[in-house]
């Protein structure tokens, strides 16, 4: 299985300075036969870093968008309208649940909409502080993992990764705290456990299990060396040129 190095730009990044990092980016970048690694842009910067990038080298995902192929939806980006543009799109990010209120009904039709579109799903999953502290992240991460692939059949289940990403070890947020490798490979065990349960042990090994949470060079080949992880979800890090090339590296000596 091929080692997932993800950056997530988040809001940042205007076209042209995304289209500069990017041009960098290829530039540092080697072809990698095992490890995929993919970018995440803002939507808007999406197609024309479509015509720039490096398919060999790298791939686009899509932050998100809307579920429905087409109609009266004024604003909203279709995953049809992304299909050629964007490899990969991330669904359920925890900033979409948490901050624009999208629940498991939504993330489920989200991840059935990309796969009709033949782009892969990265499916994000993971509990908050609280959630944690009150016992609850069995069920949480259950109940987004299951809601999230309810439409999705058997033979679909390769088309799809997961990303965990506790929501209590994100930069970004106030009580971030860096998760433990241990913490993170009971959470990927139960992860691949829920799979194995619903979609049978053939099926669910084939299924990438990344890891995301203020995830930086300093900490990546940690988090890489977990049983079971298969890659990471970067964020901050993935802005940075060295620290993201650097993390690269850092996946192709754990790779080798």
């Amino acid at each position: 299985m091929k080692t997932y190095i993800v950056g997530n730009w988040k809001l940042n990044f205007t076209v042209g300075e995304a289209s500069i990092y990017l041009h960098k980016l290829l530039k540092a970048l080697p072809n990698y036969r095992d490890i995929e690694v993919v970018v995440a842009p803002s939507t808007i910067a999406l197609q024309p870093l479509s015509l720039q990038v490096d398919r060999h080298k790298m791939k686009l995902a899509a932050q998100n968008a809307f579920y429905r192929d087409y109609g009266a939806f004024t604003g909203e980006t279709s995953f049809l309208q992304l299909r050629g543009v964007a490899d990969y799109a991330i669904v359920g990010h925890s900033e979409r649940r948490y901050i624009f209120g999208e629940d498991d009904k939504t993330t489920q039709k989200k991840v059935a909409a990309a796969i009709r579109n033949k782009i892969t799903p990265i499916l994000c999953v993971g509990e908050t502080e609280s959630e944690r502290a009150f016992g609850e992240t069995v069920d949480v991460i259950s109940d987004q993992l299951i809601g999230g692939l309810t439409d999705v059949a058997d033979d679909d289940l390769d088309k799809v990764v997961i990303a965990y990403e506790p929501v209590w070890a994100i930069s970004s947020t106030k009580a971030a705290k860096l998760a433990a490798p241990d913490e993170v490979a009971e959470a990927v065990a139960l992860i691949r456990k829920i799979l194995v349960d619903t979609y049978g042990e053939k099926s669910a090994k084939e299924v990438p299990i990344l890891f995301g949470g203020s995830v930086n060079p300093s900490n990546a080949g940690a988090y890489l060396t977990v049983p079971g992880v298969n890659g990471l979800l970067i964020g901050g890090s993935s802005l940075i040129l060295s620290e993201f090339t650097d993390i690269i590296e850092v996946a192709k000596r754990v790779k080798s």
